[in-house]
């Protein structure tokens, strides 16, 4: 406290006791706390508000596993995904969008950067590949018709494809996830040649094997967008085959992102954003 603070004060003249307390300063302390709280309010407001704004991409960025734009609640049949780490990268090499980085290189382990299996899923032990790299084969298989599958790996080899990462998994529910991860030499590479040629919007270049009537997914949830990660999303439309499938492909740096489901009846939209999504973060 200040010395003036300290200063004894004089107690002031007692009054009469016949004499009552003024009434008027009740009244006007509770009209004076109800104009402060209606203040509080319309403050807090207006900062919810401007925070939304600012930081939505930051908000995105920071997501924990089980949260999705898009997403009601943890009940809303997302999956229960381990907790995600991204892999170190070397020391002193750049992330896949800093400014010194132009070529856009994930210099980290690309096997890391693949989204683990949710909790009670089995793993589809043919896309582990040999100590963790596929063979572009193996991939092309996802490619229903043989001239498509020709001609991407005619694509492949004249765009120096230099690795596949994969892994599938199957849930309880009979939904079967399919990831791959290919690595090109450049990041003008993988968007140029692949994902803005090969997946426009309005469906993919090549039909993948099962497939029917694939369209754009206007449903996904802008707000799931994940920063230096570019996405086309598609559906199946009906009618559908045996199964109905989802699609996303993603550009982040070198690497294009392949996610495929696919369920008899149908492939639910929730598990397949949060798949989407996490991958994403995973890349960006």
């Amino acid at each position: 406290m200040t010395e003036q603070q300290q200063t004894p004060v004089a107690d002031p003249p007692a009054e009469p006791p016949e004499v009552p307390a003024e009434p008027a300063a009740p009244p006007a302390v509770r009209k004076d706390r109800r104009g402060l709280r209606a203040a509080l309010r319309w403050s807090a407001a207006v900062v919810v508000f401007a925070v939304a704004a600012a930081g939505t991409a930051y908000g995105i960025t920071r997501m924990e596993r089980t949260d999705v734009p898009g997403l009601a609640t943890e009940s809303d049949g997302r999956w229960d995904y381990p907790t995600l780490t991204k892999p170190p990268l070397p020391s002193g090499s750049p992330g896949p969008q800093a400014e010194s980085n132009p070529a856009g290189t994930h210099h980290a382990d690309l096997r890391a950067l693949l989204l683990p299996a949710p909790k009670g899923a089995k793993e589809n032990g043919a896309l582990r590949g040999a100590q963790g790299w596929l063979p572009a084969d193996v991939f092309l298989k996802e490619i229903a018709e043989k001239e498509d599958r020709d001609e991407f790996r005619q694509r492949l080899v004249d765009w120096g494809l230099r690795h596949i990462a994969a892994r599938g998994w199957t849930t309880e529910d009979g939904t079967r996830t399919r990831i791959y991860l290919l690595r090109f030499d450049t990041a003008a590479v993988a968007d140029d040649r692949f994902h803005g040629v090969l997946f426009p919007y309005s469906g993919p270049a090549h039909r993948v094997t099962g497939t029917e009537n694939v369209v754009g997914d206007e449903t996904f949830p802008e707000a799931a967008t994940v920063a230096g990660v570019q996405r086309t999303v598609y559906d199946e439309a009906e009618p559908r085959g045996a199964e109905h499938d989802r699609q996303a492909y993603l550009v982040s740096g070198d690497v294009l992102a392949v996610v495929l489901q696919s369920r008899k009846g149908t492939a639910h939209a929730v598990p397949f954003r949060q798949t989407v999504v996490l991958q994403s973060q995973l890349l960006g």
